[in-house]
């Protein structure tokens, strides 16, 4: 049918698309392990949209922390631009 001899360019990819399908199902297969392993060594790791019932109970202690630390800088963003909008000086007096 091929002759994979005939092209090295071929039998690379078909090699590669190989490697990568293999390595994408033992990821999927092992993903809660990886996703772990990689937060724990300091990579952020978006995982998606599940519902929070079906999260553990430090994930969503992690999801709280990110929350209120959103809450604190939208809060410090807001106080900053509020005390830069004030007049700072009064008119002059003749």
């Amino acid at each position: 049918m091929f002759n994979l001899n005939a092209n090295p360019l071929v039998k690379g990819i078909l090699i590669g698309v190989g490697v990568s399908v293999v390595g994408f199902c033992a990821y999927k297969h092992n993903e809660e392990k990886v996703d772990n392993f990689m937060r724990r060594h300091g990579v952020k790791v978006n995982t998606p949209a599940a519902g929070f019932e079906t999260m553990s109970v430090e994930d969503l202690m992690r999801t709280k922390e990110s929350i209120e630390d959103l809450i604190a800088e939208k809060e410090m963003q807001e106080q900053s631009v509020t005390v830069e909008a004030e007049p700072a000086a009064a008119p002059a007096q003749a």
